[in-house]
């Protein structure tokens, strides 16, 4: 029986892993500098973040399969920020106003002998025209706080958005379709 370490501490995460009856043995949030590179395209983002946590949670768990996410949230190459203030969530919804944008999110998986498989979800996202009332409301709400591009869509943003094409797993920051194909390609029942 392998032994999985989820490397987030995403309650969503783990709530989305559990969708497909997995419960992970462990679970160790990886702490890293996620500031994008320069010129770094969001699903290149996206991917370094997910390889770099499985990798530094990988060193604390030997013999363990890692299981690691990053989510981006993106409008045309910008890649938005996990809001940390109300500035920057007000900043945030006011770009996604009536835009569409893309959310990407990719996944790592390391096996127990250090390889590593990854995998990425695009999923295109279509805000309806805000008003300042509806975006203080929200910010109002709190569930902006450490969110991808500062929203959640499945929270009350979901009545926000217009229009939707993707996974919506993938958008609330574990696609289970690729995560499912990841795990099973390390044999682990999923």
């Amino acid at each position: 029986m392998a032994w999985l370490v989820l490397a987030s501490g995403s309650p969503r995460r783990l709530a989305i892993l559990a969708q497909i009856g997995i419960v992970p043995d462990a679970i160790d949030a990886a702490d890293l500098d996620e500031t994008p590179l320069p010129r770094e395209r969001p699903v290149a983002h996206a991917l370094r973040l997910a390889r770099a946590k499985a990798c530094a949670v990988s060193a604390r768990h030997s013999g363990a399969i890692v299981l690691a996410a990053d989510t981006v949230v993106a409008v045309a190459r910008r890649i938005l920020p996990k809001t940390e203030s109300d500035a920057e969530a007000r900043m945030c919804l006011a770009l996604l106003s009536g835009r569409r944008h893309r959310v990407a999110t990719g996944v790592a998986l390391m096996d127990a002998n250090g390889a590593i498989r990854t995998a990425v979800s695009m999923s295109l996202v279509t805000f309806k025209r805000l008003e300042p009332y509806e975006i203080e409301r929200y910010i109002a709400g709190g569930e902006w706080r450490g969110k991808a591009g500062g929203y959640a869509i499945q929270g009350s943003a979901a009545a926000l958005v217009r229009a939707f094409s993707g996974s919506w797993s993938g958008v609330v920051g574990l696609p289970l379709f690729e995560t499912r194909r990841l795990l099973r390609a390390a044999s682990i029942d999923a």
